[in-house]
């Protein structure tokens, strides 16, 4: 029966969870302004401000959530930290629903 195969392939509740916290995450439209801004590279903050026109406390925070969501990365250089998406699953997720929204 085709309700069971649906059934018995749904993923667990964690795992349900998760995966609408990412879509939480995602849907901030400033979140969504950082990750297009990360597609094109690793950048600072300053940098990062100056492409969502915002201070650097508030991308900071959302660097944060970012960051604990696993959809940017960090690494320090000098003094400066630079950020970056976290993967090429996060450039592919990011890519499709840009995609999709602009069909």
């Amino acid at each position: 029966m085709v309700i069971n195969d649906i059934k018995e392939k749904m993923p667990s509740t964690e795992v349900i969870d998760s995966l609408s916290e990412l879509f939480k995450v995602l849907g901030d439209p400033t979140r969504s302004k950082i990750l297009f801004t990360l597609e094109h590279g690793e950048l600072c903050v300053n940098d990062i401000c100056q492409c969502v026109d915002m201070t650097k406390y508030a991308v900071s925070h959302h660097l944060k959530l970012l960051k604990q969501s696993k959809l940017v990365k960090s690494k320090r250089k000098g003094k400066e930290i630079i950020y970056s998406l976290d993967d090429e699953h996060v450039k592919d997720l990011f890519k499709c629903a840009l995609e999709h929204v602009m069909e």
